[in-house]
């Protein structure tokens, strides 16, 4: 079979079917007949050489090939709706970027990595968008998404083909209110037993570099917090609750931001930043852009 044998509007019958249960569902959905219906799908079926449904009871359940077949369908139709959306919005608008931005990044990481986007000569229209790592990458899978940035790589599954670009590597710190500096930082890192320390989730890869430091240097600190969230976790640092990691680099920000002043390196201790994509023949040119400039902008 041609690519251009395929009839869409046949693979849209057989969408309603497999979302409705059964043909005749699927045709009052539709505002057909259920002959109509019924004998396009066989046409389709005829036309991949498999059986797409099997019956069970009174209703139509996918078979493997129906599932496989689904999948490809609903990437299909989500296509053809941004298709939509593209013309829509006619030539002279800005073009629409989504970007998916994991839980673990912080927020200063993910601003100097995008907001060049916004400032001449380049003229995006930036769509930023929040969540845990499955469920961005499945997003990004489904072509809702143009680029995820995260904290680790994406796994190397058969089913889901994608490219990991590392953007850079930045160096990390302890830092915490003037308070807790004028009492810890003296004679850093000796006194950092009993500090009170604000910490990422154990599920971050960050957490078990920060671990294994303090173990190494036979300190123990008195671990107040754990957060999911690197903006909430700044956010008790900045009411001087805990001593928190950050990027090293990025200490006037957090200044600024935070209130919160280093207060020594976390050496050989490290984090790193990936931008993720799909596998494209015509890649979004906001990809080519992060991926060239992210490490300098990482530590700029």
């Amino acid at each position: 079979m041609k690519p251009d044998d395929l009839n869409y509007r046949h693979l849209l019958y057989f969408w309603a079917v497999a979302k409705e249960g059964s043909i005749t569902r699927a045709a009052e959905r539709l505002g057909l007949s259920v002959q109509t219906i019924s004998t396009q799908l066989g046409l389709l079926e005829r036309q991949l050489g498999q059986a797409l449904f099997a019956p069970q009871g009174r209703s139509l359940i996918l078979t493997e090939a129906g599932r496989t077949a689904l999948g490809y369908a609903e990437q299909i139709f989500q296509i053809g709706g941004k298709l939509r959306e593209a013309l829509a919005e006619g030539t002279h608008t800005r073009p629409r970027f989504a970007v998916g931005v994991t839980d673990a990044v912080p927020k200063l990481i993910s601003f100097r990595l995008l907001e060049s986007l916004l400032r001449p000569p380049h003229k995006f229209r930036l769509a930023c968008i929040e969540g845990d790592f499955e469920h961005l990458l499945g997003e990004l899978a489904l072509n809702r998404l143009d680029l995820v940035v995260a904290d680790r790589s994406a796994p190397q599954r058969a089913n889901l083909k994608l490219d990991s670009h590392l953007l850079g590597n930045v160096g990390i710190a302890l830092f915490g209110s003037a308070d807790l500096c004028a009492r810890y930082g003296p004679a850093f890192p000796r006194q950092l037993d009993g500090a009170p320390l604000l910490l990422p989730a154990r599920s971050d890869p960050l957490r078990g570099a920060i671990d294994a430091w303090f173990e190494a240097h036979d300190i123990r600190p008195e671990i107040v917090g754990e957060f999911s969230d690197s903006a909430l976790l700044k956010t008790f640092g900045r009411a001087g609750l805990g001593l928190f990691p950050a990027p090293a680099a990025m200490h006037a920000d957090i200044l600024a931001q935070f209130q919160a002043h280093p207060l020594g390196a976390l050496h050989g201790v490290g984090e790193s930043w990936y931008a993720i994509s799909t596998h494209k023949r015509l890649p979004h040119p906001a990809i080519a852009i992060i991926q060239d400039a992210g490490g300098e902008r990482l530590v700029g």
